[in-house]
């Protein structure tokens, strides 16, 4: 299958999303044409990727002087105490501005490598190869970058466009399901908020997907990063239409620091298990039906995710949740901006469903009615 390509344009970059099985040796010869400059490299390597990869890119990039720094990828090493560590590792080997900056792995992996990029000399060149579905379809796509804090997720970070984007399919064969199930959260939120066809058709090919069918797959993750950038496009900032990106989110990272990032809840449960709440939120509110309800419930259980939110059928655990919603980046005053959801397809703007925390408490009662 030929190499699928989608490009980003704004008024600040641009930069191609190359999409495909086995495409990792195109990685060299895009560097040579997008950076001629450079000369050094500096590789942020997911611990978790296999080595025949790592072995793979060196001989790659033989031509350069590359520096490998292995990453032990975690919600709990996505943090400051790591940027300064491998600031200072970076700055030791003089990288200038020219040079570049290769982040290989997951999300947390892409998201701290971004980021790192984007102050070492107030900004050096990145490409990011993102390795899991998850990666792929977020945290690669859109320019956010960022690293946790105490009081939440992502709390620190900035806007920063790569250069390139390697989405290489033969990764994802050497992920657990679990991760694949990870992924494809965001790639159902992409359909629910914004496709509602893109959604009948995962209906009859969500198997195809975690049985890593190579066509089917690569439509999906091709799909997903082209809604991804149409509110990517529209507000690249995150002032206003992107926070759409964020429905089921709010409850997710609720669940996810309540959790204290515990390696037996992945980000993509959180999220199926966010969406779910975020839908029977939108019923209480009379903004959407529970027929929509009913045809997310269906996906779910046709395709065995039900497990993701069964805690959350009981009063006293979502009612758990509320303390740490109130630290979402959607916030712009006391009230906890929700994204909720009208039909398949399309959801309410943002600031328009802002709920405060009495009133939320008052409502919890209500969600075990759906």
């Amino acid at each position: 299958m030929k190499v699928q390509k989608i490009k980003f344009k704004d008024s600040n970059k641009d930069y191609s999303i190359l999409i495909g099985n086995n495409i990792l040796n195109l990685l060299s010869l895009k560097i040579k044409s997008l950076s001629p400059k450079t000369k050094k490299i500096a590789l942020i390597l997911d611990k978790g990727v296999p080595s025949k990869y790592k072995k793979k890119i060196l001989k790659n990039l033989k031509r350069y002087e590359v520096y490998v720094y292995n990453f032990n990828a975690n919600e709990k090493t996505k943090s400051i105490n790591s940027v300064t560590h491998l600031l200072n590792k970076l700055l030791l080997k003089n990288l200038n501005r020219s040079d570049l900056i290769v982040g290989i792995g997951g999300g947390i992996t892409i998201d701290f490598a971004g980021f790192v990029a984007s102050i070492l000399k107030r900004g050096i060149n990145f490409i990011s190869v993102p390795t899991t579905l998850l990666s792929q379809v977020d945290a690669a796509i859109g320019g956010k970058t960022g690293i946790n804090s105490k009081y939440g997720k992502n709390l620190i970070g900035a806007f920063s466009q790569p250069k390139l984007v390697i989405s290489d399919t033969s990764f994802l064969k050497s992920l657990p399901k679990k991760e694949m199930i990870c992924g494809y959260a965001e790639i159902l939120k992409h359909a629910i908020i914004n496709d509602k066809k893109f959604f009948h058709w995962l209906k009859s090919n969500t198997k195809y997907i975690f049985s890593h069918h190579s066509k089917k797959l690569i439509y999906a993750i091709k799909k997903s990063c082209n809604i991804k950038l149409f509110f990517v496009n529209k507000d690249v900032n995150e002032k206003n239409l992107r926070m759409i990106l964020n429905f089921g989110h709010t409850f997710a990272h609720a669940i996810e620091v309540k959790n204290n990032y515990s390696k037996s809840i992945t980000h993509g449960e959180a999220v199926l298990a966010g969406m779910i709440l975020a839908t029977k939120l939108s019923i209480i509110k009379k903004v959407c039906n529970k027929k929509t309800l009913n045809e997310l419930l269906d996906i779910y259980e046709s395709n065995n995710l039900n497990y993701s939110f069964n805690k959350y059928k009981k009063t006293k655990e979502i009612k758990k949740l509320i303390p740490y919603l109130k630290n979402d980046k959607k916030n712009n005053d006391e009230k906890i901006n929700f994204i909720l959801l009208n039909r398949i397809g399309k959801t309410t703007m943002p600031n328009k469903n802002k709920i405060s925390i009495n009133e939320l408490n008052k409502l919890v009662k209500y969600f075990t009615q759906y």
